[in-house]
């Protein structure tokens, strides 16, 4: 299955393979051993690229679910002053240009807050990223009360974010919501109450590995 968001890329991949194709058939032929390989190469890494597996959500709604393939490069506590207007464990994931780029709702809830930021493009695993680049901030407010803010930033190669939902919506854990192409980060910022349970070092699965679990305000 392919990312619907792919497939204007992957028309212009493959039709410019066809016209680079067509124009190396009337060059020597030693040239075309080394132009059509590459091409070929081309267009199987776009469609790579740009596939959506299917996932299998962990079927509770107090998790805390992965938006995200990728590794955890961060977790640290930050004041947040956005959307929680507390502090927060702040977990960040890296998404290298091989990984799954489609992004999948970490919550269940009411999306309360969305602000889109135009920015730099510094390398997403850089600290200053989160403040810096191109990115969207998306706030969800779960049944219980509980608020998290999540974060689509992009990286050096990532020159585009796209999502496809809007204040006001009711969110489900583990469905698509947009992509990040050609490598990006993705940053939760989590409340007090909700358990972490990823450690740096870590590779998450979007729409399957728990992040952490809301636990109940004593």
């Amino acid at each position: 299955m392919l990312a619907k968001e792919g497939f204007t890329t992957i028309i212009v991949v493959f039709v410019f393979s066809f016209l680079v194709g067509y124009a190396v058939s009337f060059a020597p032929v030693f040239l075309g051993y080394i132009v059509y390989p590459l091409l070929v190469l081309l267009c199987g890494l776009t469609l790579y690229f740009f596939r959506d597996p299917d996932r299998t959500s962990p079927d509770d709604d107090n998790l805390i679910i992965s938006p995200a393939d990728g590794k955890v490069v961060l977790i640290q506590q930050v004041g947040e002053n956005e959307y929680l207007n507390q502090k927060a464990t702040q977990v960040s994931i890296f998404l290298s240009p091989l990984d799954v780029h489609v992004n999948r709702n970490p919550v269940s809830g009411n999306l309360e807050y969305l602000k889109y930021y135009p920015g730099k493009y510094l390398m997403a695993w850089e600290d200053h990223a989160s403040e810096m680049n191109e990115r969207a901030h998306f706030g969800v407010k779960h049944p219980s009360g509980t608020k998290i803010l999540f974060k689509q930033i992009t990286g050096f190669l990532a020159r585009r974010i796209e999502y496809h939902i809007k204040k006001g919506d009711k969110l489900k854990a583990g469905e698509r919501f947009g992509i990040m192409k050609f490598g990006s980060r993705m940053d939760l910022l989590l409340p007090d109450n909700i358990e972490v349970k990823v450690k740096i070092g870590e590779r998450t699965v979007a729409g399957e590995s728990i992040i952490g679990e809301i636990k109940a305000v004593e």
